[in-house]
């Protein structure tokens, strides 16, 4: 399966990745409707694009009320059909790595869909922070880069 995978040691905080998703999921450049997130922690110089794992044991999938959170086949993303979603939240409270978050003009949850296999903030990464790569595990892959980083402080 493949995921977007991310080395803390190369972003440099642009943004692109965000504008990027944005762009692809509203048509409109504002950070605020992207599903990657960058934080930047200033005291440790460090930057962290976040976005939803995928994981194989999907608890947000599991606790939809509406069942509105499904697996694409064909991607291995874990998508939300905003049709179904009932904006219950239940989903962000779920996620161990905070990667959903809430649309308050729809109100609906939202995340990271894979731009159906093509992730748009993968392609403007001008920095290569951000690969789409085949990975058994994506957190496990993202805990070990951020792992060597930490010990390389």
């Amino acid at each position: 399966m493949r995921f977007i995978t991310m080395d803390v040691t190369k972003c440099v905080v642009c943004r692109n990745c965000e504008y990027a998703c944005s762009f692809q999921q509203t048509g409109d450049f504002r950070r605020e409707d992207s599903n990657i997130r960058v934080e930047y922690y200033d005291d440790v110089k460090i930057c962290l694009p976040l976005t939803c794992m995928h994981c194989d044991d999907s608890w947000c999938l599991e606790i939809c009320p509406a069942s509105a959170i499904t697996r694409n086949v064909k991607t291995g993303a874990i998508e939300i059909n905003s049709e179904r979603c009932a904006g219950c939240k239940m989903c962000i409270l779920a996620c161990p790595f905070g990667n959903i978050h809430f649309d308050k003009i729809n109100m609906v949850s939202r995340k990271c869909n894979l731009c159906e296999g093509e992730p748009n903030c993968v392609s403007f990464c001008i920095s290569g922070a951000l690969q789409y790569t085949e990975s058994k595990n994506s957190y496990q892959n993202n805990r070990q880069i951020f792992q060597r980083f930490i010990e390389n402080l």
